[in-house]
């Protein structure tokens, strides 16, 4: 039995080692790079089927992660600054920036993990800004946030689990401006019946393409004013 099961494993190995072969041999060069599994990811390249396996790549890759991030700042899409990984507090940050600015102005600049920065920014060109040029005709030029980084369990409960903003993995969204001035909040234009709330409804949806988490009014009460716009962790979209 043991001699059956041992030829069945080897059978296995050489097959799977022939599959790699014939894979690594496909001319992936060819292949649009937002479709190759094997390109990195880059913060312009439109979604894909592939977006999310390289979303998770660069989540367990620092190095991939940085240098996607440091082509963007190349590119123009990001003024950041690294941070390092201090311990603040009881939290310990890992390759940490300070998110300055992207093609948005921020009320506050923000410490965001490298891969928080790098979802926000995905977040950002292929959903935010499209969406604010179809429903309204002009970009979104500044948003308003609550804050990323808090050290603390969450909803602050002594016997809860590590928030994701303790590890600066979370962004809490609340309000927008366009360009046009047009103003639009979570907490006053998500429950009406106009361009406002598709507006924060469509924005949310595509969040949850970027984001490991997203969470709103539909949520809960305590999300009745914001989007919390996670990367690790569980995977929800409410």
């Amino acid at each position: 039995m043991r001699y059956i099961l041992l030829v069945i494993v080897l059978a296995a190995g050489v097959f799977l080692l022939g599959l790699w072969q014939h894979w690594s041999a496909w001319p992936w060069q060819e292949v649009p790079r937002r479709y190759n599994p094997f390109a990195p990811l880059h913060v312009a390249d439109p979604p894909s089927p592939i977006t999310r396996l390289k979303r998770e790549r660069i989540a367990g890759d620092p190095q991939a992660c940085r240098t996607t991030l440091e082509q963007a700042q190349q590119a123009g899409e990001v003024v950041y600054r690294s941070v390092g990984s201090p311990e603040i507090g009881d939290c310990q940050l890992q390759d940490a920036v300070r998110i300055h600015s992207t093609g948005v102005e921020f009320n506050n600049s923000f410490l965001a993990s490298c891969p928080l920065a790098v979802a926000w920014l995905r977040f950002e060109q292929h959903h935010l800004q499209p969406a604010a040029r179809k429903l309204f005709d002009a970009p979104v030029s500044r948003v308003n946030h609550y804050g990323s980084f808090a050290c603390r369990n969450i909803y602050n409960r002594s016997d809860a689990r590590r928030s994701r903003h303790a590890t600066a993995d979370a962004l809490d969204l609340a309000g927008l401006q366009l360009d046009n001035g047009t103003r639009i909040t979570v907490r006053h234009d998500w429950q009406q019946d106009d361009r406002r709330s598709r507006f924060l409804h469509q924005i949310r949806d595509g969040a949850c393409h970027e984001f490991s988490t997203v969470l709103g009014p539909d949520y809960n009460a305590a999300h009745a004013d914001h989007f919390h716009l996670a990367v690790g962790g569980y995977s929800v979209c409410r």
